[in-house]
C-alpha cells in the first residue's frame, strides 16, 4: 500500500518537470515564425514598399465615348446642302468623386463667368438647386413634421421638403438661375461622360473668363460642338429633314432601339425624313477614350484611344440651283394665285421634278398654307404626303389599260361621245357641250379631256350592263380592275421612295352600307375624279410614259460615301443603280397612242384642247392636265352646310416630247373654279425652261 502510493508519487515529479521543456519548445517555434514574418515584411517594406504603394494608388480606368461630325449631304454638283458648323463650347466631365457639395460649388463658380439666356429653369430645377446648398438642405430637413420623420419613409421625408421649397416661392437672380440649369446639366451627367454646359451664343469674353479660371473648375472644359447649316437654302430643310439637340436626346417613342444600339440618352439623332432614314449611316462612329482616376476617383490622365470617323457623307439627285428656281417659281406663281383670289381657300401647291429614265428626283417644292391667316410655309415634303384627287390628269393611265388589256386597239378605239344617264343622279359628261362631238378616239378623247370616253370604256371594260335613265349593273369586281390598272403606274400605291413617311394615297369606298357596288364611283375613278394620289405618284406615272414603259423607283439620295478631312473630296462607297418596278407590257403602237394624245393636249389644233398656253415651249412639252371637284374643308366648323365648291388643278408633262430627259407634276388644290386660270401651266413652263437653262449641255 505504501508502495504504490509512492509509484504514483514519482509519476507525478516527471509530468511536471516535463512541462516546462514542452513550453519552451512552442515558444521558440513561435519566436521563430515571428522573427521570420518580421524579417519578410521588413525585405517586402525596402525592397517592394514604392511598387505596393503605386498599386495602391493605381488608376482605375474605363473608355468613355464621344460624338463625331455627322454626315455632309451635297447636291449633285457638289455643293453642300446641309453641313456642320463648329462653334465653341464649355463642356463639364464628371469624376467618379463628384459629390452635391461639388456640383453646386462648381455650379455657383461657372455662373459667374458665363450667362445662359435662352433656357429658363422650371420650378423643379430651382428647387434641386437650393437643396443643393448643405445648410439649405440641413434647415429644411430639420423643419420636416415629427410625425413625418418618425415614418423613417425617405420618400414621405423627400416630398414634405419638396412642398417646404415650393412653397417660398424663390425667385432667383439671372446668374442664380445660370447657375440653377448648371447644376441640374451636370448633376445629371453620365459618370465619366463629357456633356456640353453651353453651346449656344457663347461669347470671347465667357471662353476667356472661364479659361483663366479653370483650375478652380474641376471637370469643367473649353472644347467645341457643331450643328446643322443649310449654306444653300433651307427650302429642302423640309425633305432633309431635322436633329435632336442634345438636351432633346433619344426620342422617347425610340428609346429602347437606340439604346440596344450603342446610343446613349443625350446622344443627337436624326428625327425625321432624311436625317432619321439614313441615321446609321450619317451618325459616323464615335471617337473612344481612355480615362484614367486614381483611387481617391479623380481624373488622372485622358488618352484617345480612337479619333472616330466622320458620318457618311450623301450625294442626293438634287441640284440646290434647280431647287432654288422651283421653289422660286412656286412661292411666286402661288403668291399671284392668292392675289387674284383664285386660292382664297387653297392649303398649298405642290411641284417635282424628276429624271423619266433613272428615277432621281431633280427638284422637290411644296407650300403649305393656312386660309384663315393667310399664312405660308415651305412643305417639300407634302409631295410624299399629301394626296389630293388629281382629275383628268389620270385619263392617260386610263387610255393605257384599255389598249393593254384589249378593249380597244390602236385601230379601233372609237367611243360614242353620249353622255351617261344614271337613274336619280344628274348627267354625266364632259366640260363641253353635249353633242360638241359625234364620237372621239381615243388620242382625241385624252386631247380634249373627255369624261365620257373614260366612263365608256370603263363600262365596256368592267362587262357594265347599262340602260340610259333606268339602271347600271357592274359586278363587284370593277373597282379592283380599274385600280389594279392604276397601280400598275404607280397610282394608289406607295412608290418606294427612300423617304420615310410615304402614303400611299387615299381611297374612295366601294360598297354603300347595304353592300352595293357604287357603280356611279366606278365611272368617277376612271376619269380621275374620285380617289387620291400624292404628286410623287403622279410624276411616276407620267414618267412610265415618257421613258416608254418602265416604272422607276423614285430616289432622293445618289451616293454614299466620306468627306476627306480637308471636306473638298468625296471618295465614293455606294451609288444607287436605277430601279425598275415595273414594265408596262405595251406594244409600240398602243403606246403611240397615248403618246400622240398628251403631244396633241399641248400642240394640237382642237379648241378644246386644254394647255395651248405652253406650245411654244422649247423643247417641246407633252402632258396632261386635269381639275377635279373639292370642297374647302374648315376644320373650325366640321359640319358647315354648303362649303364652297373649289377645284384642284393638276398638270402632268415631259420633255422633250421625243426624249424626254425631265418629268414634270404640278398639284394646286383648292382653287376657285371661276378663276382657275393656268396656274399650273406657268408653273410646268417655268421648271422646264429653268432645267434645260441648267443643262444646256
Amino acid at each position: 500500500m505504501n508502495f504504490f502510493k509512492k509509484d504514483q508519487k514519482s509519476n507525478r515529479n516527471k509530468t511536471e518537470s516535463s512541462t516546462p521543456l514542452r513550453m519552451k519548445l512552442i515558444l521558440g517555434i513561435i519566436f521563430v515564425l515571428f522573427a521570420t514574418l518580421i524579417g519578410q515584411l521588413a525585405y517586402l517594406q525596402i525592397g517592394y514598399g514604392s511598387r505596393f504603394k503605386a498599386e495602391v494608388q493605381k488608376s482605375n480606368s474605363a473608355v468613355v465615348s464621344s460624338q463625331v461630325p455627322r454626315g455632309v449631304m451635297y447636291d449633285n454638283k457638289g455643293r453642300v446642302l446641309v453641313g456642320n458648323t463648329a462653334k465653341n463650347a464649355i463642356t463639364y466631365t464628371k469624376s467618379v468623386s463628384t459629390t452635391i457639395d461639388d456640383v453646386y460649388s462648381i455650379s455657383n463658380k461657372l455662373s459667374n463667368y458665363i450667362l445662359i439666356k435662352n433656357e429658363k429653369p422650371t420650378e423643379q430645377q430651382i428647387i434641386d438647386y437650393y437643396l443643393g446648398n448643405k445648410e439649405n438642405s440641413k434647415r429644411e430637413a430639420a423643419r420636416v413634421p415629427k410625425s413625418i420623420r418618425a415614418t423613417e419613409d425617405d420618400e414621405k421625408i423627400n416630398k414634405s421638403i419638396q412642398q417646404q421649397v415650393q412653397a417660398k416661392h424663390l425667385k432667383l437672380s439671372k446668374r442664380q438661375e445660370t447657375a440653377a440649369l448648371i447644376y441640374n446639366k451636370i448633376s445629371g451627367a453620365y459618370t465619366l461622360s463629357t456633356i456640353y454646359v453651353k453651346n449656344d451664343g457663347l461669347t470671347d469674353k465667357e471662353i476667356a473668363e472661364v479659361g483663366e479660371h479653370l483650375s478652380e473648375l474641376p471637370g469643367v472644359g473649353i472644347g467645341t460642338d457643331w450643328q446643322r447649316s443649310y449654306p444653300n437654302g433651307s427650302s429642302i430643310q423640309s425633305i432633309i429633314g431635322s436633329v435632336s439637340t442634345q438636351k432633346a436626346g433619344l426620342p422617347s417613342d425610340n428609346l429602347q432601339y437606340y439604346l440596344t444600339n450603342g446610343y446613349s440618352r443625350n446622344d443627337r439623332v436624326g428625327t425625321s425624313y432624311l436625317e432619321e432614314e439614313y441615321e446609321p449611316l450619317l451618325k459616323g462612329t464615335k471617337s473612344t477614350s481612355k480615362v484614367s482616376t486614381t483611387s481617391s476617383g479623380n481624373i488622372e490622365q485622358t488618352k484617345s484611344v480612337y479619333s472616330g470617323q466622320a458620318g457618311a457623307s450623301l450625294v442626293l439627285t438634287i441640284d440646290a440651283r434647280y431647287q432654288k428656281e422651283v421653289q422660286k417659281s412656286l412661292e411666286q406663281i402661288y403668291s399671284s394665285a392668292i392675289a387674284s383670289g383664285a386660292a382664297h381657300y387653297s392649303n398649298g401647291a405642290y411641284a417635282v421634278a424628276m429624271n423619266p429614265k433613272t428615277g432621281a428626283l431633280l427638284a422637290v417644292a411644296g407650300i403649305s398654307r393656312d386660309p384663315k391667316k393667310n399664312k405660308t410655309t415651305n412643305n417639300a415634303l407634302g409631295v410624299i404626303n399629301q394626296a389630293f384627287v388629281m382629275g383628268s390628269a389620270v385619263k392617260g393611265a386610263m387610255v393605257s389599260g384599255g389598249l393593254i388589256n384589249k378593249i380597244i386597239t390602236p385601230t379601233d378605239n372609237v367611243m360614242p361621245d353620249v353622255p351617261v344617264y344614271l337613274p336619280g343622279t344628274p348627267i354625266k359628261k364632259s366640260v363641253y357641250p353635249v353633242g360638241t362631238f359625234g364620237s372621239l378616239d381615243a388620242s382625241t378623247a385624252l386631247e380634249v379631256s373627255s369624261n365620257i370616253y373614260m366612263m365608256r370604256l370603263a363600262m365596256k371594260w368592267v362587262n357594265a350592263k347599262y340602260v340610259p335613265k333606268e339602271f347600271i349593273s357592274m359586278p363587284n369586281t370593277a373597282f379592283d380592275t380599274i385600280r389594279h390598272n392604276f397601280n400598275m403606274f404607280g397610282l394608289g400605291q406607295k412608290t418606294g421612295v427612300d423617304l420615310p413617311g410615304e402614303i400611299s394615297g387615299i381611297q374612295g369606298k366601294s360598297f354603300n352600307e347595304h353592300g352595293q357596288i357604287l357603280s356611279g364611283s366606278v365611272l368617277d375613278l376612271s376619269y380621275g375624279n374620285y380617289d387620291a394620289y400624292t404628286p410623287i405618284q403622279m410624276v411616276q406615272y407620267v414618267s412610265t410614259i415618257a421613258n416608254g414603259g418602265y416604272r422607276m423607283q423614285p430616289y432622293i439620295v445618289q451616293s454614299i460615301g466620306r468627306t476627306s478631312r480637308n471636306g473638298k473630296k468625296v471618295y465614293i462607297d455606294y451609288d444607287k443603280k436605277p430601279n425598275v418596278q415595273l414594265k408596262i407590257p405595251w406594244t409600240p403602237s398602243e403606246l403611240d397612242v397615248v403618246r400622240q394624245g398628251f403631244w396633241r393636249v399641248v400642240h394640237g389644233t382642237n379648241s378644246w384642247g386644254t394647255a395651248h398656253k405652253i406650245k411654244n415651249v422649247k423643247p417641246s412639252i407633252s402632258g396632261k392636265s386635269g381639275t377635279a371637284q373639292t370642297f374647302y374643308y374648315d376644320p373650325d366648323n366640321p359640319n358647315q352646310k354648303n362649303p364652297p365648291e373649289l377645284v384642284n388643278a393638276t398638270f402632268v408633262g415631259y420633255a422633250p416630247s421625243d426624249n424626254a430627259k425631265i418629268a414634270t407634276a404640278v398639284v394646286f388644290p383648292g382653287l376657285d373654279p371661276d378663276l382657275e386660270g393656268s396656274y399650273t401651266l406657268q408653273m410646268t413652263k417655268a421648271m422646264v425652261q429653268d432645267y434645260f437653262k441648267l443643262y444646256k449641255k
